[in-house]
């Protein structure tokens, strides 16, 4: 660079400056204008070479000009005929295009009517479809509620026969009662009466005897004295002597003893006995008022569980109704879920065909994305979030823009909006790992800016964006689709606002004036609007989600109260069970209770026996003792002959008292068998009669207690209430349900019959239609047939090349057509005297002269292109010597800028060279410039300014560096590499240098190779260069290493 002369400098100021594009643009120039050159005096030669030979052709025969003149009249004649024949055309094509377009309005206003009738059409379809479902919908639930009905009639007919037949069981139970309870009353009485009979009985029994027992035991014990007495009396004679008196008194008193042990143990026995049967007797009558509770506690639970069943039996009435209402919801809701699957499938169909179907496809491989996100949890999950749906899901318009919105946005209504372009790259990757199909285009938040815009303030435009609604944080998504479009009243405002503000312009019918001058326009179908295509589409899903979600929740309410139902059975069945087991328990414990009844009866007796054995007993214990006592005071005195005389009075006195006690036993016992007789005949009728027939009164009653038939009866009658009731209720459903079944038959049958009437409109508009068609492809075909005719009389015409004689033009102008065709024949007939004639000199003649009126046209061409050529020529030159001295004005400034960094007591200029005036030439002003000279000062701003060639290696460098550094500010490059810039450097220019190197590597990646530390202060990454074995090796290192290699080269 400082060695180099100032040509090379200028040409690389020249390559900055991008003057190779205008010396190319130039050199093409040069080429086509000598092309130009060649062409034009190429038609010079030929127009000379025409003019030759027309000359030479004019000198014919004045037979030539005779025929030239008829030639002329005939071509006049031709002319003047195609000249009426295109008048008449064009006058039939105008009324053609006149009828085609009344033909058009009047299909454009059919095809508008056929839209309105085919909407009206579909609502009416719609409407009927509805009503359909309605009605079998409501027919279903008329089915449910007759069988609803028949199952309650048959549980009323039931109901009512167990009413009957416990109205009869309860009059019978209630004549039984009664009679049982009269039986039990005389019963009861007559038991009073026996027992106070008997009572007395036994109080005159037991007296009569005890005075028995009483007598007997002073029999007993008299006849036993009297006996001692006599056998007293009779020792004498069986004994001896006292002393074997004596031995057998005491034989015999030792076994009047062992008698006396052996009745007292039998007495105690007995005692103990009566004591064991007066506690059993106490513990029974205790266990059978213990079962008497227990059997009232079994009656209780018997009553509290049939009452538990009524209830039951209510509740699941009422859940039976209860989910009959839920089978007519779920039908119903079934029904509209049917429909509305038929919907979507419609709006699918709709959508599909209004968007493409790779868009479509791709749609749903993103949402099958996101689910699979969103199942896997974690971080990928959370990218979910980070996703939010369609441009056209998050934001809200009214339906009167729909076709702007639409015409603005376009296909761009269906990208997806994403946060950042990483969310974007894993939702493609899982795409493409699951082989999905579609066009998916993405739109990322991070990498959007939102643009600042003035809109002009007028009443006729606003911005679109200002009439949408979103989410704030899509701000740039809107602003990128819609930021640049103003909402306009008409075309004619869309067009002057595109114009003047460079804004793109829409109609709300969808007309377009864009910023770039093009328009677009025509009919919107508002049935193909995807916006609204969309929004039902929307709709719909969102319909059949809540009816779908809704019939979940009805068949899990249904589900819910057949399980209720199942627990209702299943608790009567256990209930009922409870019931049996109770009865049988009460049975058990009935039959227990008569047991012990009949062991206290049992018992009672036994006892009655045993104290006749215990008074007998007893009685014998006396008369033991009183023998025993006889005998031991016998022993006290000497045996007589004879009694004494007081055994004699007492003998006497005894025999007396024992007849006396004999009449009385006879007495006492004669009265006692017949008082016994008396008492077991009355304890017989008790016990064996009466007693039993009352038990069996009172189990009868407690069986009749027990089943409580009017207890029965009652709720039978409750329940046969609420059934009336549930069928009454049915009844006036069914009722209501036939009046709207008939109501909706009504209705389907009128709106059928409007359907009909707009299905025959339609046909007729369909035929009008068509035959307009017809007629519109007749008139295409005639207008064709017109244009064809017109545009041949136009080539005719065209064909003559220049206009007849003015005058003869005027001759034959205001002829009919006829007159017209008769003197062009006349005209024919005169020129076929001219036959002979040289006719192919004449159309040489007459090509000659449309070859030079063509020549002409060319030359004059080619001129004009090479005046052009040559204006450009000038542009170039212009613009290329703008350039080179913006370049250097550019250069010549970041020089200074830049030397005076690098050399801070220095100055620097760049100067421009050029021709002397003398030599220079106007015509290329870029030619006149030789070269960039440049003059520095490094001693000082006001030093001496030096040349290049007065200047040091290391200032040359220095120089260098600063046009390097300069011509990089004006064109920057990518990366620069310097090789040992810094060899002929002092340190302080070395230093200046790496700053300068250090300031611009922000912009750019600077590669040096140096020995010297200054570089190293601010470089990035580091390479030592080393050669070991012949060979050289490069390897990364660090900055301390870096310093080490370039300290150690400097001290070798």
């Amino acid at each position: 660079m400082a060695a180099a002369p100032d040509s090379y400098r200028l040409k690389v100021l020249r390559e900055v400056a991008g003057t190779r594009v205008y010396d190319e643009r130039r050199e093409e120039s040069i080429a086509t204008l000598k092309d130009t050159m060649i062409k034009s005096q190429e038609a010079d030669k030929l127009l000379k070479n025409i003019e030759e030979k027309l000359h030479s052709l004019e000198e014919q025969t004045e037979e030539l000009k005779q025929y030239q003149q008829l030639d002329k009249i005939r071509r006049t004649l031709e002319f003047v005929i195609h000249e009426v024949e295109l008048t008449a055309n064009k006058e039939n094509l105008a009324n053609v295009e006149k009828q085609r377009e009344a033909l058009a309005d009047v299909q454009s206003d059919l095809t508008k009517s056929l839209t309105e009738i085919q909407e009206d059409i579909e609502k009416n379809e719609t409407i009927v479809k509805v009503a359909r479902n309605a009605l079998d919908a409501l027919k279903e639930e008329s089915e449910i509620l007759t069988n609803d009905q028949q199952r309650l009639t048959k549980e009323k007919i039931k109901l009512e026969l167990t009413i009957k037949d416990l109205s009869t069981e309860a009059e019978r139970d209630d004549k039984l009662k009664q009679e049982a309870d009269s039986r039990l009353a005389t019963l009861t009485q007559s038991i009073a009466e026996k027992e106070a009979e008997l009572e007395q009985l036994k109080s005159a029994y037991v007296s009569i005897k005890m005075q028995e027992d009483k007598f007997k035991m002073e029999l007993a014990l008299k006849e036993q004295k009297r006996k001692e007495l006599y056998a007293k009396q009779g020792r004498r004679q069986q004994f001896s002597s006292k002393n074997e008196r004596d031995k057998w008194i005491q034989k015999e008193t030792e076994a009047l003893d062992k008698q006396l042990k052996d009745k007292q143990r039998h007495k105690e026995q007995l005692e103990a006995d009566l004591e064991k049967d007066a506690s059993r007797v106490n513990e029974v009558k205790k266990k059978v008022a213990q079962l008497v509770l227990e059997m009232d506690s079994l009656k209780e639970a018997v009553d509290n569980h049939k009452e538990h069943i009524h209830e039951l039996k209510k509740n699941k009435l009422q859940l039976q109704a209860t989910r009959s209402e839920l089978w007519r919801k779920e039908n119903h809701v079934q029904q509209n879920l049917n429909s509305l699957k038929e919907d979507v499938i419609k709006a699918d169909q709709k959508l599909k065909s209004v968007v493409n179907r790779a868009v479509m496809n791709g749609k749903d491989s993103v949402r099958k994305v996101i689910e699979t996100f969103a199942s896997r949890g974690g971080e990928e999950a959370e990218l979910v979030l980070h996703y939010h749906g369609l441009v056209l899901d998050n934001f809200k318009c009214q339906d009167t823009i729909y076709t702007a919105v639409e015409v603005t946005a376009g296909n761009k209504l269906f990208y997806h909006i994403v946060d950042t372009e990483v969310v974007a790259t894993k939702i493609l990757n899982e795409m493409n790992r699951q082989k999905l199909p579609g066009e998916v285009n993405f739109m990322s938040l991070n990498r959007l800016t939102a643009e600042v815009r003035q809109y002009p303030k007028t009443s006729d435009a606003l911005p679109i964006i200002t009439k949408l609604m979103y989410d704030p944080k899509f701000e740039k998504v809107m602003q990128f689709i819609f930021g640049r479009t103003m909402l306009c009243r008409d075309m004619e405002t869309s067009v002057k606002i595109a114009k003047s503000k460079g804004l793109d312009c829409v109609t709300l019918e969808g007309d377009r004036a864009e910023s770039k001058g093009v328009l677009t326009g025509g009919y919107f179908n508002p049935h193909r609007s995807r916006l609204a295509i969309v929004k039902n589409h929307r709709e719909v899903l969102g319909q059949h989600r809540e009816r779908r979600f809704e019939l979940e929740q009805l068949k899990e309410e249904i589900l819910k109260h057949q399980v209720l139902l199942d627990n209702i059975v299943s608790e009567i069945e256990k209930t009922e069970s409870k019931i049996t087991k109770a009865k049988a328990t009460y049975d058990e414990k009935n039959a227990e209770k008569q047991f012990l009844r009949e062991e206290l009866s049992n018992i009672e007796k036994n006892m009655g026996q045993k104290e006749l054995l215990l008074t007998q007993c007893k009685s014998d214990l006396e008369v033991i003792q009183v023998t025993k006592e006889m005998l031991e005071a016998e022993m006290e005195h000497d045996m007589l002959s004879q009694l004494s005389v007081e055994d004699q009075q007492e003998l006497k006195s005894l025999n007396s008292d024992i007849q006396r006690l004999q009449q009385e036993i006879k007495q006492a016992v004669a009265t006692r068998l017949k008082l016994e007789g008396e008492k077991n005949k009355l304890e017989n009728l008790l016990t064996n009669n009466l007693m039993k027939r009352k038990n069996k009164v009172l189990n009868t009653l407690e069986e009749m207690s027990l089943e409580d038939k009017h207890h029965q009866l009652a709720n039978a009658k409750t329940d046969l209430e609420e059934i009336d009731s549930k069928i009454n209720e049915i009844i006036q459903e069914l009722g209501t349900m036939e009046k709207k079944v008939k109501e909706m038959e009504n209705r389907m049958k009128n709106v059928r019959d409007q359907l009909e009437g707009l299905k025959k409109q339609e046909r007729e508009i369909k035929n009008q239609i068509e035959e307009d068609a017809k007629q519109l492809e007749k008139l295409a075909n005639k207008q064709t047939q017109l244009e064809h005719k017109i545009n041949e009389s136009m080539e005719k015409i065209n064909e003559f090349g220049t206009l007849p004689v003015q005058e003869l033009f005027n001759r034959y102008t205001n002829m009919a057509t006829k007159a017209l065709l008769k003197e062009l024949a006349k005209t024919n007939k005169n020129m076929k005297k001219f036959g002979h004639i040289n006719k192919k000199a004449f159309d040489q003649y007459l090509s000659l002269l449309e070859d030079k009126k063509k020549l002409e046209k060319r030359k004059e061409d080619v001129d004009l292109s090479f005046n052009k050529l040559q204006e450009l020529l000038d542009t170039l030159e212009m613009k290329k010597m703008e350039a080179i001295h913006f370049t250097f004005k550019q250069c010549s400034k970041y020089f200074i800028e830049v030397f005076q960094k690098l050399v801070p007591n220095g100055k620097g200029l760049l100067v421009l060279k050029k021709m002397d005036d003398s030599k220079g030439s106007e015509e290329n002003l870029v030619d006149n410039l030789t070269g960039i000279g440049v003059r520095v000062s490094f001693m000082g701003p006001n030093a001496e300014m030096k040349e290049l060639n007065q200047l040091s290696g290391g200032q040359k460098t220095m120089v260098s560096l600063a046009l390097i550094f300069a011509i990089q500010k004006c064109d920057p490059a990518p990366f620069y590499l310097f090789d040992e810039i810094d060899q002929a450097l002092d340190p302080e220019y070395r230093r200046a240098t790496a700053k300068m190197i250090h300031d611009l590597s922000e912009q750019a990646q600077f590669i040096t190779t140096t020995f010297r530390p200054e570089l190293l202060e601010h470089a990035n990454k580091f390479y030592g260069v080393t050669f070991r074995n012949m060979a050289s090796r490069i390897r990364c290192v660090t900055k301390e290493e870096a310093k080490d290699f370039v300290e150690d080269d400097q001290t070798r």
